[in-house]
């Protein structure tokens, strides 16, 4: 895994070393093993390698033959082999056994249609000097991040991560209110915004090309998520019997490297499945990590020592504390922008102990996502149910008065808190989903911002997210369209943006082969009812893997990778959050009600409401304002 970045100055003006170097520097931890640059006039790119196939001749940049087209890569090609062989049959010549190679062939050949052929991880600047053109893509699902801005004086910029564009003398740091709104209402900043005016993440599965002006530069789609039924219905075991077969492709793709190569064990569906069929794939032991919590409520090393003694990995558990809270200011510096979920903590620390071992790990992310685990997808499910036997207006009659009325009572078991369920049934489709995944309400927010702040919103809702995914969402299903409002948004701005500076950090790749786009392509168009069947998630994957891993296994209890924060909050952060509200920087930036703020932390404090997600938020976001990074 790397780190790329460049500068192209569409004014004639030379690019400078020293900047480019400045911006490559910041990117050390994605690539310590090596650097490289390519300058020629107005373009100029920059590469940091983790070295993990063709350790010897794969340094970066790569060019063509004649040099005409350069390219900078962060990623893995898993067919580079199949389109090395196809390439070289057609008149082409390389120089080096990388993957990277292939992309500028490829490009010489098909252009930017190249992109369709390529399965695996991706995030990519090429130059081609006859063209005078640069080209981006990332992607289908946004495993790999790629941001880019249009700065002053004709400079248009590019980086892995945002530390990288910031490094640039003509950025400014300038927070995007409305950024700030979409932030405090899921816990993180969904593409393509960042926190920065003028600052953008290059969407999941869309490319740019910027040639001689900057004016109206608009990422193009090339892939999308089709849900629905586009293949012959099979039955439920044909159905079980080739997605084990398809997933064991894979992953098979996925076990070719140049370093040592493992695997995360957390003991849950998704990563034990991988697991199970890397120990058939490999004929050394596999080698898995995982860790151990101190409090048994969020511990799942058992069930991971479960799977590791069945396929007689080589495992690796570390017993971890859940309170290590120096972390949290470490996790801002990691992300440039604020980032609220907690999770972050044991994935870091997950990284970490991977680390010690391999270079490359793969991962479960992905499973919840293609097959209906969350129980968010599920809730939709019945709540359309109710919509659908009620007209609209009548709904915002019924349910919206009953949400008004109804009490407040976060305290009390989920059955009781039935003012949410008012609330969002009175909603549309789309409103209702994105309150599901929001950690705070509308109001809350209200209550939140100071009233110049809310000037500066002009109205807008961080739900409009979810709307504007929405029109382009499966409609013939409530559970086919949650999933794709959650693969637009919460996989890649929350799940794999963690997973990435997580490891990152730690220069440790992570693959994910349940998010192949072949196999997720596959998934999404089975049939609903083969995704949730009989009140169980992930039914068809279950099902597929009985064979492979115990019930004890496949159908306990969802745990998440959760910590404790409500009590946390009340009891070793108390002092903190104290500290943080009263902290001169919320106030000076003119973003907050100070009065409410303080009614927020009390409510918690005392035990009346659980605000734990948006105070978390704030500590995070008090915590972004702090960040050395950021000249405030």
């Amino acid at each position: 895994m790397c780190g790329i970045t460049g500068i192209l100055n569409i004014k004639h003006k030379p690019v400078d070393l020293s900047i480019l170097t400045q911006m490559s520097d910041s990117l050390y931890h994605r690539g310590p093993d090596d650097g490289g640059y390519h300058i020629d006039n107005t373009i100029g790119l920059a590469h940091r390698r983790l070295s993990i196939i063709d350790l010897s001749t794969g340094k970066q940049p790569i060019y063509n033959e004649d040099k005409s087209v350069v390219v900078v890569f962060n990623g893995e090609i898993y067919n580079y082999q199949e389109l090395r062989t196809e390439l070289q049959q057609a008149g082409h010549h390389f120089a080096s056994s990388t993957d990277t190679e292939v992309i500028v062939h490829a490009w010489e050949m098909w252009q930017e249609s190249c992109i369709e052929r390529f399965r695996g991880m991706f995030a990519f600047a090429l130059w081609d000097l006859r063209q005078n053109l640069l080209f981006l893509a990332r992607d289908r699902l946004g495993i790999k991040p790629l941001y880019y801005s249009h700065l002053e004086k004709g400079a248009f910029v590019f980086g892995s991560e945002l530390k990288a564009i910031v490094q640039h003398p003509a950025f400014r740091h300038k927070i995007d209110p409305l950024a700030v709104e979409d932030y405090f209402a899921y816990g993180y900043i969904p593409d393509p915004r960042t926190i920065y005016q003028n600052v953008y993440k290059l969407p999941p599965g869309h490319f740019l090309r910027i040639s001689n002006s900057l004016d109206n530069i608009a990422p193009v789609r090339y892939w999308d998520i089709q849900f629905g039924n586009t293949t012959p219905q099979l039955s439920e075991q044909t159905a079980a019997v080739e997605l084990v077969e398809r997933l064991q492709d894979a992953v098979r793709v996925r076990l070719i490297s140049d370093v040592p190569l493992g695997a995360f064990l957390s003991g849950g569906v998704d990563s034990s499945a991988v697991v199970a069929l890397m120990a058939e794939l490999q004929a050394e032991p596999t080698k898995t990590c995982s860790i151990a919590f101190d409090n048994p409520a969020f511990n799942e090393a058992p069930y991971a020592e479960e799977v590791a003694n069945r396929y007689h990995t080589d495992h690796l558990v570390q017993h971890v504390e859940h309170n290590d809270f120096e972390l949290v200011d470490l996790l801002t510096e990691l992300h440039d922008e604020p980032f609220a979920d907690s999770s972050a903590l044991p994935t870091y620390q997950l990284c970490k102990l991977a680390r010690k071992r391999v270079t490359v790990a793969l991962s479960g992310d992905g499973g919840d996502e293609n097959f209906a685990g969350y129980r968010d997808h599920r809730v939709h499910v019945n709540k359309e149910r109710i919509r659908n036997h009620l007209p609209a207006s009548l709904r915002s009659i019924l349910f919206g008065g009953l949400g008004r009325i109804y009490p407040k009572i976060d305290w009390a078991p989920r059955y009781l808190r039935a003012r949410t369920t008012f609330e969002t049934l009175a909603m549309d489709s789309a409103s209702s989903f994105a309150r599901g995944r929001m950690i705070t309400t509308s109001s809350e927010r209200n209550r939140l911002f100071s009233t110049s702040f809310q000037s500066k919103l002009q109205g807008y809702d961080g739900v409009e997210v979810m709307r504007a995914h929405a029109v382009n969402a499966p409609s013939e299903h409530p559970l086919s369209f949650a999933q794709y409002l959650d693969m637009k948004v919460y996989l890649p701005a929350d799940i794999l943006t963690k997973v990435d500076r997580a490891s990152m950090a730690h220069s440790l790749e992570v693959r994910v082969p349940i998010l192949d786009h072949q196999f997720v392509e596959w998934v999404a168009a089975l049939s609903p009812n083969l995704k949730y069947q009989n009140g169980i998630g992930k039914y068809i994957f279950k099902k597929a893997f009985e064979p492979y891993l115990s019930k004890r296994i496949l159908y306990r209890r969802k745990m998440g990778f959760s910590i404790p924060i409500a009590a946390w909050l009340r009891g070793p952060l108390r002092k903190r959050l104290q500290n943080c509200i009263l902290d001169s920087r919320l106030n000076d930036t003119n973003i907050f009600n100070q009065h409410s703020l303080q009614q927020f932390v009390e409510e918690h404090l005392n035990g009346k409401r659980d605000h734990s997600s948006l105070l978390w938020a704030l500590i995070m976001f008090e915590s972004f304002l702090r960040c050395p990074t950021r000249n405030t």
